[in-house]
C-alpha cells in the first residue's frame, strides 16, 4: 500500500448512502471506517462505550486525540463526518494534506424524503428484507429549503478549503455505491493496491419506490422547488477581488472615542472635520495610520469606544471617484489610469485636469463613458484594477469584517442625526452637526443627473442598492 494519507474522513449526511460506503470500505484489507467517530451524541456508533481506546468523555474534552489514535490504527483509517458533528476538528482535516478526503454526495429530495422515513419508521439501517419498516410522509417544503441550504453551505466551506489549499478530493455520488468499478478507484485513491470483485450486500436499499409512492403530498413538491433557486438565477454576479480591512485608512478622534471607518469616495472630509471640531483640533490633530497592532492598542485604551462607518448614495459616489481619482489626478497611478482610459479606452475625457472650457456637456459625456469603463472594470473584463474607489461599498464592508464590524453603519443623507447621536453613546453631549465641505468638482452631479445616469448606476451596482436600501439619487 502506497501511504500517501495519515487517514481518511468520508463527507456525508444522515441518508446519503454513508452506511453503505463504510460497508464497501470495510471490504478492503487494510481499510478501516470507524463510524461517526465524531457524532457529538456518541462515539463511532450507537451504544458504543468508546472508540479505539477513547471514550465518548475524553473525545469531549480533547478531540484531537482521537485523530492522533485513528492514524496510529493499522492500514489507513477513517471515519464519516456530518455538517453537525464536532467542528472543533474539521479545520484541522480540511487543512491537512494527509488527510485523505472522500466526498458522497446524493440527490438533496432523495435524502430528505429517505431521512424522514427513517425518522417515521425508527429503522435506520436494512440488513434482511423481511424485517424492512414501510412508512409514507409529509412533504414539508420550509423543513426541505433548510435541508437544502445546510448540505450547500457545507459542500461549499469543504470545496473552498480544498480550493485555497491546493488538495483535492474523491466525489462518489450515491448511485456509484453498487459500482465496483468506483469502489476500487476509491481505494486506489487512499492508495489501496488491491481490489474487490463486488461491493457489500448485506446492507439493502430501505426505500427503492418512487417518490410518489412514498410522499402522501407529492404534489406539493413540485410548488416547493419553483421557490428554490436551484440554478441561482436571482444571484447578482461578483467579480470583485476580495478587499482587506484597509486599517491603516482608519480615523480616531483626538480625545473621544470614536473611529471612523471609510469607505473610498465617501464624505471622508465632512466626517474628519466633524470628528476634529468634537475635540477641538485640526483634521491632521485626529489619530491615523493605525497597523492591525496599533488599533488593537487604541481600543484597549479606549474601552467604551465606538466606532462607524458612512455609506453614500451610489451616484454621488460613483461622480466623486470619477472627479476625484480621474479627472483631478496629476500626478502618480489614477494620472496613469487617465491616461490609459484615454489612449486605449478612448474615453473622451481631458488629458489634464479639466480648465474654465469643460462644460457640462464634455462633463456628462465623460462620466457616461466613465461608467461604462466601471461597469466592464468590475465584471472583471478591462486590463485596469478593479479600485476600491469605484468598487462596490458592499465588498468594502466584508472587507472591515476581516478585523471587525462597525457598530454603526450611517448614510451620508442622515448624518446630522447619527452622528451627534453617536457622540452622546460616548458621553459628548455637546456635538455639533457635520457640516457638508464640499467637493471641489469641476461641474457638480445635479448639473448632469438624469434618468439614464441612474439606469446605468442602478446596473452597475445593484448589490449596494438592495444591501443598503438607497432609492434614484435625490
Amino acid at each position: 500500500m502506497d501511504q500517501r494519507f495519515d487517514y481518511f474522513v468520508v463527507f456525508a449526511e444522515m441518508r446519503t448512502g454513508s452506511n453503505l460506503l463504510e460497508a464497501n470500505i470495510n471490504e478492503f484489507e487494510g481499510l478501516t471506517c470507524h463510524g461517526e467517530a465524531f457524532n457529538p451524541h456518541f462515539i463511532g456508533y450507537p451504544r458504543k462505550e468508546d472508540l479505539l481506546g477513547i471514550t465518548l468523555e475524553a473525545r469531549t474534552e480533547d478531540p484531537m486525540q482521537l485523530i492522533a489514535a485513528v492514524k496510529a490504527d493499522q492500514g489507513v483509517a477513517g471515519f464519516r463526518y456530518f455538517h453537525d458533528h464536532d467542528p472543533r476538528v474539521l479545520e484541522t482535516m480540511l487543512a491537512d494534506p494527509r488527510c485523505a478526503k472522500i466526498v458522497l454526495t446524493r440527490n438533496p429530495l432523495d435524502s430528505y424524503v429517505s431521512w424522514k422515513i427513517a425518522k417515521a419508521t425508527g429503522q435506520w439501517k436494512l440488513t434482511d428484507v423481511r424485517r424492512r419498516k414501510d412508512s409514507t410522509v409529509q412533504f414539508d417544503g420550509a423543513e426541505f429549503k433548510q435541508h437544502v441550504e445546510a448540505l450547500q453551505a457545507f459542500q461549499i466551506q469543504i470545496m473552498r478549503a480544498l480550493q485555497t489549499s491546493g488538495q483535492t478530493a474523491f466525489y462518489v455520488a450515491y448511485e456509484d455505491l453498487q459500482d465496483v468499478e468506483v469502489m476500487n478507484g476509491l481505494a486506489k485513491f487512499l492508495g489501496h493496491d488491491a481490489t474487490i470483485d463486488a461491493v457489500n450486500k448485506k446492507l439493502k436499499p430501505q426505500n427503492p419506490a418512487a417518490l410518489s409512492e412514498k410522499v402522501e403530498n407529492f404534489a406539493e413538491i413540485p410548488r416547493a422547488l419553483e421557490e428554490l433557486d436551484r440554478f441561482n438565477l436571482s444571484r447578482t454576479p461578483n467579480f470583485e477581488p476580495r478587499r482587506g480591512a484597509a486599517v491603516p485608512n482608519y480615523v480616531a478622534c483626538a480625545v473621544a472615542p470614536l473611529l471612523y471607518l471609510p469607505i473610498p469616495s465617501g464624505p471622508q472630509a465632512t466626517v474628519t472635520h466633524w470628528m476634529a471640531g468634537l475635540d477641538h483640533v485640526e483634521v491632521d490633530g485626529l489619530i491615523g495610520n493605525f497597523s492591525q497592532k496599533t488599533l488593537r492598542q487604541w481600543k484597549k485604551a479606549n474601552r467604551h469606544h465606538r466606532s462607524f462607518t458612512v455609506v453614500r448614495h451610489p451616484v454621488a459616489r460613483v461622480h466623486a471617484a470619477f472627479c476625484e481619482q480621474v479627472l483631478s489626478a496629476d500626478e502618480g497611478i489614477y494620472k496613469k489610469i487617465r491616461h490609459t482610459l484615454r489612449r486605449v479606452y478612448k474615453m473622451p475625457i481631458p488629458k489634464d485636469p479639466p480648465k474654465a472650457d469643460y462644460d457640462a456637456e464634455a462633463h456628462r459625456a465623460a462620466f457616461l463613458a466613465f461608467l461604462s469603463f466601471v461597469k466592464a472594470n468590475l465584471l472583471g473584463q478591462t486590463s485596469l484594477r478593479q479600485d476600491g474607489h469605484w468598487g462596490s461599498q458592499a465588498v468594502a464592508m466584508k472587507g472591515f469584517a476581516n478585523l471587525a464590524l462597525p457598530d454603526m453603519v450611517v448614510r451620508e443623507s442622515e448624518m446630522e442625526s447619527y452622528l451627534p447621536a453617536l457622540a452622546m453613546q460616548v458621553g459628548r453631549l455637546d456635538a455639533a452637526d457635520p457640516v457638508d465641505v464640499v467637493p471641489d468638482h469641476p461641474v457638480p452631479l445635479s448639473a448632469i443627473y438624469d434618468e439614464e445616469i441612474e439606469a446605468l448606476v442602478q446596473d452597475i451596482y445593484k448589490r449596494d442598492y438592495i444591501t443598503f436600501g438607497f432609492d434614484r439619487w435625490q
